[in-house]
């Protein structure tokens, strides 16, 4: 019998251990959440909007617990912990307040008597979701997918297991019928089985670009829609222009957020000349406050890397980088005798053909470019084989021409690239492709039926 332990990344003590599934009970899961979604397709959308705003309320309720075995399994700061909570309970408000216009039929003139489109479920919904943001990854799949009618079965990063159970648990409490939100202790090589059984009717996945190809591949060969949602290397441009302090602030909180494990997070941040030396300044002086530790202390702004690996793979590419030419400009001392601790450390002077500005980095990194114009920033954004999102901060007006240049999918104006429940949210090129949050989300996994009648 296969077992995985889950891990403390603060003080590296076992927190539990769990037995993966058998494929005989996933494929028990996968049935009884068919015989689930024949049902629950049926229930009218008032019995979802009550579960869903029950469930928003179970989140509010539970913060505190919930919070701190989010902290435990992965190591985000506790506060941050908390900040993800409440936004899934705004995500389970915005659909409970939204869902009815979203899928309500809508009216089309044609040449018809009347025509119409409807907005009909297609199944079970296969999730594969990360461990950086366990709830809200998870929370922003599934609850629009459900809210259409499907079901939805989990499978979730295994070093955040225990966070997968509460969720289910949750859905249970929120008065779901049984089997309408599952979570399954799946292998990576039970996932091709999973897709192509005949109750999954499309796929979504949130990870590492391998990851989305061999699913792609795999829902493509099944015909069965997905979403992928890929890595990052979004690019900070500051000009000249801007309020340089308020870029300065936006820009750390955008990269050491979760202490540095996001996908959106600004990563490569191009720095007009003549103001680079006062940036890079300011920002060393604001990084040099970051507090490091336990992420349980109210204190602590930034805790330990979720796992050694990740440690490991982003140090490789700091030294490397340094190796290629780049300068260290600051380097935090922390040092702590446990815990997989990475300390924030800037880069500057790094070339887009070195190793950090081509690969993604997750963690607390930051790799600072000069650029003498917008538009030479904007090309050398363009070279990343990433497209998930961009900020620019100037306090001039940018033309519409310059933005639709800009290969990614959300670009953000003196401010920092966030999700958030209103707007569709997804990139391009090797970030990905479909879009989750707002109408996009639930009409992700959706059949747009039309129907006309004639006489």
């Amino acid at each position: 019998m296969k077992t995985f332990q889950t891990v403390n990344p603060h003080n590296e003590l076992t927190i539990e251990e769990y037995r993966f599934a058998t494929t005989k009970e996933i494929n028990q899961s996968l049935l009884q959440s068919q015989d689930a979604y024949s049902m629950w397709r049926k229930r009218p959308l008032s019995d979802r909007v009550k579960c869903v705003e029950k469930l928003a309320t179970l989140l509010k309720e539970n913060r505190e617990t919930l919070a701190v075995q989010m902290t435990s399994e992965m190591g985000k700061p506790i506060q941050e912990s908390r900040a993800e909570i409440s936004k899934c309970a705004l995500l389970c408000s915005y659909y409970s307040e939204n869902a009815d216009s979203f899928l309500s039929p809508k009216t089309v003139l044609t040449d018809a008597q009347h025509s119409y489109l409807r907005y009909d479920p297609i199944g079970t919904i296969l999730g594969i979701m990360p461990w950086n943001f366990p709830l809200w990854q998870v929370f922003r799949c599934a609850i629009p997918a459900i809210f259409a009618g499907n079901t939805f079965i989990l499978k979730h990063a295994l070093n955040v297991m225990g966070t997968a159970l509460s969720i289910e648990k949750l859905f249970l409490e929120a008065d779901f019928p049984e089997h309408v939100f599952v979570n399954t202790i799946a292998r990576h090589e039970d996932i091709e089985g999973i897709i192509n059984h005949s109750q999954i009717g499309g796929v979504a996945l949130t990870g590492s670009v391998e990851a989305g190809s061999a699913v792609a591949k795999l829902a493509g060969a099944a015909i069965k829609p997905c979403i992928l949602e890929l890595g990052g290397s979004d690019a900070f441009i500051v000009l000249e222009d801007c309020d340089i302090d308020r870029a300065v602030e936006a820009g750390i909180f955008s990269r050491m957020l979760n202490n540095g494990q996001s996908c959106i997070a600004a990563k490569r941040f191009l720095i007009q000349r003549s103001i680079h030396d006062t940036f890079l300044e300011k920002m060393i002086a604001k990084v040099s406050q970051i507090r490091l530790g336990d992420p349980m202390d109210e204190d602590t702004t930034m805790g330990p890397m979720a796992r050694p690996d990740l440690r490991q793979h982003l140090r490789r590419q700091v030294d490397t980088t340094l190796h290629e030419g780049a300068v260290e400009a600051y380097k935090h001392h922390f040092q702590s005798e446990s815990g997989y601790y990475f300390s924030p450390i800037i880069l500057s002077d790094v070339d887009p053909n070195h190793t950090m500005f081509i690969e993604e980095t997750f963690g607390p990194a930051i790799a600072i470019t000069k650029i003498e114009t917008l538009e030479e920033a904007v090309k050398i954004s363009n070279q990343s084989a990433f497209g998930l999102g961009a900020t620019i901060w100037t306090k001039n007006t940018l033309s519409d021409a310059l933005i639709s240049q800009m290969d990614v999918g959300t670009i953000a104006i003196n401010g920092f690239v966030k999700s958030d429940p209103r707007l569709p949210f997804g990139g391009t090129k090797k970030s990905g492709f479909g879009r989750e949050l707002s109408k996009s989300g639930i009409h992700a996994f959706v059949n747009e039926k039309v129907v006309s009648r004639f006489s």
